[in-house]
């Protein structure tokens, strides 16, 4: 080894270990200054965050003054992960991001594509607080303005689309004006090689010549590159753009000291790489174009949603009607929907009945009819009629917008597997400047001659092929799209976290009432004696109960409704406590509740007790029916199973998903419910305060578990749960309570929810191994690991290339998840399988049975309960309350049987 094989070793030491301390050294914080009770600081957006380490203090708000001063697609969007904060930063202007932050800790920040990097910082406040592990919200609010306007969602998201058409018509133009002038030159190396210098024109092969052909390459095709990549390493940084810079850097300055002074180098190595830096400049720029406008795709769930909302409302003030921007109706102002149009606001509808359109928001295809009294959804569409409707939520508080909150909070959100991406990331770019440098050094001291020039060009290679952009985007770019198609198909999912948990869901524990079930007593069954019709029957029955406000009696009102029946009026209504009522129909006597007020009244109820004891079994509850003494009927009322509980639950099942029914109801009912549906476990008569317990039990046995509830009362069963889903309501209280809020309603929601969780999963996987894989082959080749065994280098034209197909693949196949749709839910199967029912209900507790009317009381729900020696008591309405509260040792009896059948 030689004096320069020496130096140049020892210089590659030495500067191998410089690039560590320059990129893993201390970094100098700066602390936000408080003025007026707010901690504010200024944040420079220029290839970097200046400062990219910010102090503040624990509970007190915090102003950050985001000042872009640039533009382009890298830098447009902050994200604060840890925190679900996301904001747009217009190009050239100011956006104010403000929080309190509520737990100490450091909360990482990042452009929008996960490249340039900053860290907040929250030190501990006066008297200490809550440290960033004890599971309370990271910041008590978030909110993002532009100073001096007022920026709506829509107006941010229309900015960042604006930005992005520039962006992509400015790469255009760099790209058409870089393959006009590399072309000649690339025309005349390859051509000196294939067929030698006779064939090619002289001029061509002129250093000067390709010197002036390539120089506006390097400097406009390639200044978006530059810029952000000489300033990422001012800011101690590093990513794709300065790899590209300083290989580009390096072969252009090489190859404009061989054409200024050639003498001061060796005659075999005075080589020029002029269309090497033009083509890789062509390639890299010509793939972030076609990145770009692939990429213009994975945001289009939110501009979807906020193209979904009305622009206008016809508001009727002062007896007249006036259209008006919907930003300034109000609550409380009446409203007038014709067909076809937009409902503008969340309200209540006042008069009119209409079939209104729900699927832009729920997913649900088929439209739901609304009368006065119901409640309308904003931005949906109402299809037949004409509605009058009350604004009851309007702006930020609407459904709408808040499904948009959410989505954003989600794309803003990291996913566990992202962390992997991240601490690899973190290190990729010094490893690789470093590798560059050792292959260099080696090279240059052992490799063949020209020795120099094999060093430069193995150098300049690794430094094209590494793409840590790829590697970064393999994560967000999912993220973004499958929270997207989410919220598409009525599936609002909080973060990247439970987007990933999903897929590892092996239980599904379902909350039987309003989520397996319809949530309210139906009439289900009609069984006349001889002699009646079902109509006639169920006619006599509904106009005996009209006067009745017992939720049996309106589950038989409502019946007869659906049947298009005419109901007769009734007189001498006369309400017999405990068993049921009595009145004159048509001039005929008519008996309606237990078998009880029958055998009171001498008619005999032998046959019926069997048809009563049947629909017992089944876990509905008979009422039985007499006319004119005698027997008449059994009609059966039920909580009835959801039009998709069936096929939902065998889809779970076809998942490999187990499920479990978990309810306060009886273990009877619950077993009847379980069947029919073909759910295989039970667990029954569980007292709300119980079920968190029953859900870590099952935790306790290896299982990752998902709960599905109403998102209120089951909240703490949902909070334990792995993935808490709240279904049915919407609410603002159920979006809170889960990880995943399913808006129809629809158990088919988990399903699809599951599936869409696999699918994301199984796309950022496939991202993360086109990185990986790429990086891991590509880089060791470039550095010339194959050379000694089969004579292999690696061209950096060649690299360039790769590199540009490395992150268009990643952006292209988080594209191909757009495509994603759910599937139909299969055909409901006979299990075949009896459930295992497990009552785990305190021995204290009493059956979830009313002791005044006999009907089936989830105790979770019950209007009314009283505390006895016996027992807890539960009871359907507060008249079944009152009439044991008039006379309790007339129902001790009836509380000891709690399946025989009674009725108020």
């Amino acid at each position: 080894m030689d004096t320069a094989d020496i130096v140049v070793v020892t210089l590659a030491v030495v500067l191998v270990a410089t690039l560590g301390w320059f990129f893993f050294g201390p970094r100098r914080a700066r602390a936000a200054r408080l003025e007026g009770g707010v901690q504010r600081i200024e944040v420079s957006v220029r290839g970097g965050y200046s400062p990219n380490v910010i102090r503040v203090r624990q509970g007190v708000p915090v102003e950050l003054v985001f000042d872009r001063q640039e533009s382009g697609e890298c830098t447009n969007r902050v994200v604060f992960p840890d925190l679900r904060v996301s904001a747009g930063l217009p190009a050239y202007r100011r956006t104010t991001v403000r929080l309190r932050p509520e737990r100490t800790g450091s909360y990482g920040f990042a452009c929008g594509m996960n490249m340039i990097h900053g860290t907040l910082v929250v030190d501990p406040g006066e008297g200490g607080g809550p440290s960033g592990d004890e599971g309370l919200p990271a910041v008590d609010t978030a909110v993002v303005t532009a100073p001096g306007d007022r920026t709506s969602a829509a107006d941010a998201e229309a900015a960042e689309v604006a930005e992005r058409r520039a962006e992509i018509a400015d790469l255009g133009r760099r790209v058409a004006v870089g393959t006009v002038l590399t072309l000649p030159v690339l025309f005349a190396v390859m051509a000196h090689e294939l067929f030698g210098a006779d064939r090619v024109p002289g001029w061509l092969l002129n250093h000067w010549v390709q010197l002036a052909l390539v120089t506006p390459v390097m400097f406009y095709t390639g200044w978006p590159i530059h810029r952000i990549g000489w300033l990422t390493l001012r800011h101690r940084s590093a990513d794709m753009n300065s790899l590209i810079t300083l290989g580009t850097s390096a072969a252009y300055g090489y190859s404009l000291l061989v054409t200024l002074a050639p003498s001061l180098l060796p005659e075999d190595v005075r080589e020029v790489y002029f269309e090497a830096v033009g083509v890789i400049l062509t390639l890299i720029v010509l793939g972030r174009l076609l990145e770009a406008r692939a990429k213009a795709g994975t945001g289009e769930a939110i501009r979807a949603l906020l193209g979904l909302k009305a622009r206008t409302a016809r508001v009727v003030r002062d007896g007249s009607e006036a259209d008006i921007p919907v930003d300034e109706v109000v609550v409380g102002d009446e409203i007038a929907v014709r067909p076809g149009e937009k409902i503008p606001v969340d309200a209540e509808v006042l008069s009119g009945t209409s079939a209104v359109d729900e699927s832009m928001v729920t997913g649900e295809a088929m439209p739901v009819t609304k009368r006065a009294g119901d409640t309308v959804i904003g931005a949906t569409v109402n299809t037949t009629g004409s509605l009058r409707v009350r604004a009851a939520k309007v702006g930020a508080d609407t459904m709408l917008a808040q499904i948009i909150r959410l989505v954003q909070q989600a794309q803003a959100s990291k996913a566990p597997i992202q962390r992997l991406a991240d601490a690899i990331s973190a290190y990729f770019v010094p490893a690789v400047i470093a590798i560059a440098v050792a292959a260099f050094a080696l090279w240059y001291t052992v490799g063949p001659s020209p020795a120099l020039t094999l060093a430069l060009v193995s150098a300049v290679a690794v430094l094209i092929i590494a793409c840590p952009c790829a590697l970064g985007l393999a994560t967000p770019l999912s993220v973004m799209v499958g929270t997207g198609k989410g919220a598409r198909t009525g599936i609002l999912i909080r973060s990247a976290e439970a987007l990933e948990t999903a897929h590892q869901l092996d239980t599904v524990v379902l909350d039987k009432t309003g989520t397996v079930t319809a949530g309210k007593p139906v009439l289900t069954d009609i069984r006349p004696a001889d002699g009646l019709t079902v109509d006639g029957l169920l006619a006599l029955v509904a106009a005996a109960e009209a006067d009745s406000e017992h939720p049996l009696a309106t589950a038989i009102l409502a019946g007869a409704r659906r049947r298009g029946l005419e109901v007769p009026a009734a007189s001498a209504f006369d309400s017999v406590t405990g068993k049921g009522v009595r009145a004159t129909v048509d001039d005929r006597s008519v008996l309606v509740g237990t078998a009880r007020l029958l055998s009171d009244a001498g008619i005999g109820t032998g046959q019926l007790a069997v048809s009563a004891e049947e629909f017992a079994t089944q876990g509905k509850t008979p009422v039985l029916a007499a006319v004119d003494g005698r027997p008449a009927g059994v009609l059966a009322v039920a909580d009835t199973v959801k039009e998709d509980s069936v096929q939902a639950i065998a889809a779970l099942h076809g998942l490999d998903i187990d499920t479990v029914i978990l309810t306060g109801d009886s273990a009877r009912t619950a077993a009847a419910i379980a069947g029919q549906v073909g759910v295989r476990r039970v667990l029954a008569e569980v007292l709300p305060e119980h079920k968190a317990d029953e859900i870590r039990r099952l935790q306790g046995e290896g299982r990752t578990v998902g709960m599905v509830g109403d998102g209120i009362n089951d909240a703490p069963a949902l909070a334990q749960a792995d993935v808490g889903f709240a279904i049915g309501t919407g609410t603002d209280v159920a979006i809170e309570a889960a990880d995943i809020t399913l808006i129809s309603g629809s158990l088919s929601g988990v399903v699809t929810a599951i599936r869409l969780s696999r699918a994301t999963m199984r796309n950022i996987r496939q991202n993360l191994f086109f990185a990986l894989i790429y990086n891991a082959v590509g880089i060791p080749v470039a550095a010339g690991a194959l050379h000694p065994l089969w004579g292999i280098r690696l061209s950096p034209i060649i690299a360039a290339a790769a590199m540009a197909l490395s992150s268009l693949s990643v952006v292209t196949n988080a594209s191909r998840l757009r495509r994603w749709l759910p599937a139909p839910l299969p055909d409901a199967e006979d299990t075949g399988v009896r459930p295992t029912v497990e009552s785990v209900t305190e021995p204290s507790a009493p059956p979830a049975t009313d002791p005044v009317c006999g009907m089936q009381v989830d105790p979770a729900t019950a209007p009314e309960r009283r505390d006895t020696p016996q027992g807890t008591l539960y009871f359907c309405s507060t008249d079944c309350a009152s009439a044991y509260d008039a006379a309790p040792e007339r129902h001790a009896a009836s509380a000891a049987q709690p399946n025989d059948v009674r009725r108020e």
